[in-house]
């Protein structure tokens, strides 16, 4: 697949966008400020409904505006897919796939997948285990969309489960609830658990690949998912992962109850990620953790292409500036084959053969010759 079109109305700084993309690389240039980045964020709120800058979609429209419009077509194998999103600054939003409303923002990734690389990447190797999980979980959402229902459905019981504690456990009825709870919070948390353990395990080696790829060295890359609520080294049967939840559920009652919130599930996991034998988080430099960041993404790129035989499109922001030489060229050398659409305010390193190059200043968007 790849986007054929874009067109953007009231977008960040973007007052009117009408632009076509081949199916190939497009750079994208200028300085910083400017609007390239609002280009990727544009195509990646399509694919997923949400800004991967982490802001609320009131800060998209344009200033002075009531929403932002982003319509893009997607060639797919079986045409045309055009995908239209009225982005309110407040309200509900509007999408509309092949001029149908969108019930659920979470199935635009059945029109649109895109892998995007920012230099906020660096979290994922440098933050807390939230930024990890989140990692692997979109992840998952992308590669087997029904596991986005399983999360939702668990994050639902969480946060009944937790103002359950949180207002106090003191008689009969509310421990028959708590009751119901663990079962539920078991249930769902034992299949989240078992989808992380078997994307993590195929993942692994195309990460480590990735890196070894960037870094021009051999395979160095490890990870472990932890569990910091159990004892036991849970395998990928969802019946025993259900059964362990239910045994640390028990153990950890009371202390729950005492501090009002739920201390056992997947909510508390961490996938702890090594290189060269030691903790990447805390002993890689600050290069290596940029690579690692990179590797990542492609590695999940690599896995979402293999699993659904359709390789979505790559986004790569200010990618160079985060890399020395060396390794940008071997970004360069092995980049895959499918669409990508990087930015840069800086030169690009040898090899980047462009289908179409962009110029970008205050918003507006012209050919590079």
């Amino acid at each position: 697949m790849h986007l054929a079109r874009l067109w953007l109305t009231d977008f960040r700084c973007y007052e009117s966008l009408d632009l076509t993309l081949p199916p190939g690389c497009t750079v994208i240039t200028g300085a910083n400020g400017q609007g390239k980045t609002s280009l990727l964020e544009a195509i990646d709120w399509i694919a997923t409904g949400r800004s991967f800058r982490g802001v609320a979609d009131s800060a998209l429209a344009r200033a002075g505006s009531d929403a932002a419009i982003v319509r893009v077509d997607a060639m797919r194998g079986s045409g045309v897919v055009r995908v239209e999103a009225e982005i309110r600054a407040s309200g509900r939003n509007r999408i509309l796939v092949n001029g149908q409303p969108l019930a659920k923002r979470r199935d635009l990734g059945d029109s649109v997948r895109a892998t995007i690389f920012s230099p906020d990447d660096l979290e994922l190797i440098k933050g807390g285990p939230a930024q990890r999980r989140g990692f692997i979980d979109d992840l998952l959402s992308q590669s087997a969309p029904r596991y986005e229902v399983v999360r939702s459905d668990y994050d639902r019981v969480l946060r009944q489960r937790n103002a359950l504690l949180k207002g106090g456990v003191r008689d009969t009825d509310a421990r028959t609830t708590l009751e119901v709870f663990d079962t539920q919070l078991a249930q769902t948390g034992s299949q989240l658990i078992r989808a992380r353990l078997r994307l993590t395990d195929r993942l692994l080696p195309a990460i480590s690949q990735a890196y070894a790829d960037l870094a021009r060295e051999e395979p160095a890359v490890r990870a472990r998912y932890e569990v910091e609520w159990s004892q036991s080294t849970l395998t990928d049967d969802a019946k025993e992962i259900e059964e362990e939840i239910l045994r640390s559920l028990i153990i950890m009652q009371s202390k729950e109850i005492e501090r009002g919130v739920t201390l056992v599930g997947p909510h508390r996991d961490d996938w702890r990620i090594e290189l060269h034998g030691l903790e990447a988080r805390s002993t890689a430099s600050q290069g290596e953790q940029r690579s690692l960041a990179l590797a990542l993404r492609l590695g999940g790129h690599r896995v979402v292409t293999e699993v659904l035989g359709e390789e979505p499109l790559l986004l790569l922001d200010d990618v160079f500036s985060e890399l020395d030489p060396a390794r940008s060229e071997a970004l360069v050398a092995n980049l895959p084959k499918g669409q990508t659409l990087l930015t840069t305010a800086s030169l690009l390193p040898d090899g980047v053969k462009a289908d179409r190059w962009l110029r970008v200043e205050s918003g507006m968007v012209s050919e590079v010759e």
